[in-house]
């Protein structure tokens, strides 16, 4: 294998800058397994670690991408080896670790997950960080009693990577789905990933304030936190739950202890970042099965090479983005 690579480096020696450079192999963090990067994918996250007021990482220069698809070209562990196709997310890659937005990474053994049957490694980073987020949020609600006949299933944000994910995942599984989004244009792309209602974004937020409202869904994937949030659970329906990923729509609550004391409700918390190895693996194992979307590159917004990263990244913040966008590693 080559000794340098090429990585998007994000440094900030003096001024902030994000570029492609080269680098040698040596520049790569300790760990047991060398992967050669096929794919990641852009995150939420991504987009912050490339902006010098992005609160994400914290030691310069670095090497951001939260997640990665690829082949193993060297290991020290036995669990994996040489030739395996492998992916990993969470953990500190893309944030403390130098992560997937390079030719190559060295992660600790613990970090890599093999690569499922009936997943490539373009269709894991598809799926991506915001897609096992999605598959993880699927399944705590599932295990809260969320089950198809119990009625309708909201997704916020559906035109984000978690949001379009989990509007194709629950669709696959006989779900019926109402996808709020503030872009009325993508009407059309979240009904072709199956969902069965449009909501505007308004629509959810009215009534916000108030303790209770009318009970509208029996759950909600809910990757927007804010007072987003707040309105969600205040229209869940008693005994159901809400599960929260993410803080696009702020990190404050607005809400009170009444849909929880009076309707039951179950607000999830999700953490795809340091899910437990084992879970973990079981989960894309589900990924690959029956929570594969029959057409899941119709979630597929971009391919993109690492020169052309810093555009959607930029794009992700502003909210110019809808499904995924995927990374091609040289």
């Amino acid at each position: 294998m080559s000794e340098s690579f090429q990585a998007l480096v994000v440094d900030n020696a003096g001024e902030f800058a994000v570029a492609v450079k080269r680098l040698e192999l040596d520049r790569l963090p300790a760990g047991d397994v060398l992967v050669k990067v096929a794919y990641s994918s852009v995150n939420y996250k991504d987009g912050l670690a490339c902006r010098p007021d992005g609160n994400i990482v914290k030691t310069y220069p670095h090497v951001p991408g939260i997640d990665l698809a690829g082949t193993v070209v060297a290991s020290s562990d036995g669990r994996f080896a040489v030739g395996q196709q492998v992916l990993a997310t969470g953990y500190g890659i893309g944030v403390s670790h130098y992560g997937g937005y390079a030719e190559y990474a060295r992660l600790p053994s613990d970090w890599v997950v093999p690569l499922p049957d009936g997943l490539s490694p373009k269709e894991a980073m598809i799926y991506g960080t915001a897609g096992f987020t999605a598959a993880l949020s699927i399944e705590r609600l599932e295990e809260n009693g969320m089950s198809p006949e119990k009625g309708k299933v909201l997704v916020t944000g559906a035109t984000g990577g978690v949001g379009s994910v989990a509007v194709a995942m629950l669709a696959k599984k006989g779900y019926s789905v109402a996808a709020s989004t503030g872009k009325p244009a993508a009407a059309d792309y979240l009904l072709a990933l199956g969902a069965d209602e449009i909501v505007s974004r308004q629509a959810v937020a009215d009534g916000a304030g108030k303790p209770l409202n009318k009970q509208a869904w029996q759950a909600a994937v809910d990757p927007v936190g804010g007072a987003s949030l707040a309105a969600t659970l205040s229209k869940i329906a008693y005994g159901g739950s809400v599960a929260v990923s993410g803080l696009t729509g702020g990190t404050a609550v607005p809400t009170t202890v009444m849909p929880f004391i009076l309707r039951g409700v179950n607000l999830l918390g999700i953490d795809s970042v340091f899910c437990p190895a084992d879970r973990r693996r079981k989960l894309w194992n589900r990924m690959a099965e029956d929570l594969k979307p029959a057409k899941l590159e119709a979630l597929l917004e971009r391919e993109i090479s690492l020169h052309e990263l810093p555009g959607a990244l930029t794009d992700i913040l502003d909210s110019k983005m809808t499904g995924r966008a995927l990374v091609r590693l040289p």
